[in-house]
C-alpha cells in the first residue's frame, strides 16, 4: 500500500492512510523552494494584533453615531490617498475610525486599504496632539501608494487638522 494517499478501506470508501509519525500529507502539497528549510521565517508575518500593539477599543471609533457626528461637523482635509475628517467636541478623544467604500474594490482590497491606514495612524499616534476623533476615508490610490508617501500624506493632513506638533519627526519607514 502507498502511504499518504487515498486508498479504499474495507467498505470501499476512499480514506487517507497515515504516514506514521509524520502524519498525513495533502495530495496537493508542493515541495519547498530550493534553499528553504521552512515555509516562512518565524515572525515574518506577525501582524500588529499578534504583537499586541493594535489600537485599543478606547482608541477606536466603534459606533455609527461617532462616525455621523464626525461627518456632521464637516471638518475635512482631502488628500490623494485619503480624506481625513475630524471632530472636536467635549467628548472627543484621539480616536480613529477607518472607512473604505465599495468603489475601492472587493472586500480583500478594502480590508487591505483599511489596514494600511490604521497602521500608519497607529505608528504616528504618539506624535499627534489634541483631543479629536479622526475618520480616515480610503481613496482608490491608497492601495498602490508607496508606504512613505502614504505616511507623509497622513502627517500633512493631520497637521492641517491641528493634530500634530510643528517639526515633529514621524515614522515614514
Amino acid at each position: 500500500m502507498i502511504t499518504g494517499t487515498r486508498q479504499p478501506d474495507s467498505s470501499g470508501r476512499l480514506v487517507r492512510h497515515s504516514l506514521g509519525e509524520g502524519g498525513s500529507v495533502s495530495p496537493f502539497a508542493r515541495p519547498l523552494s530550493p534553499g528553504r528549510s521552512t515555509p516562512a521565517e518565524p515572525g515574518r508575518w506577525d501582524t500588529p494584533a499578534e504583537l499586541g500593539v493594535r489600537l485599543s477599543r478606547r482608541q477606536r471609533l466603534t459606533r455609527r453615531l461617532q462616525f455621523e457626528r464626525t461627518y456632521a461637523q464637516q471638518r475635512r482635509f482631502v488628500g490623494r490617498f485619503m480624506v481625513l475628517w475630524c471632530y472636536t467636541g467635549k467628548d472627543a478623544a484621539l480616536r480613529l475610525g477607518v472607512v473604505a467604500s465599495r468603489r475601492i474594490g472587493p472586500a480583500v482590497t478594502r480590508n487591505r486599504a483599511k489596514r494600511r491606514l490604521r497602521e500608519a495612524f497607529r505608528l504616528n499616534r504618539p506624535g499627534f496632539q489634541g483631543q479629536m476623533d479622526v475618520v480616515l476615508v480610503a481613496r482608490p490610490a491608497v492601495i498602490k501608494a508607496a508606504w512613505g508617501d502614504l505616511v507623509q500624506e497622513l502627517n500633512r493632513l493631520a497637521a492641517q487638522a491641528g493634530l500634530s506638533a510643528v517639526g515633529e519627526k514621524f515614522h515614514d519607514f
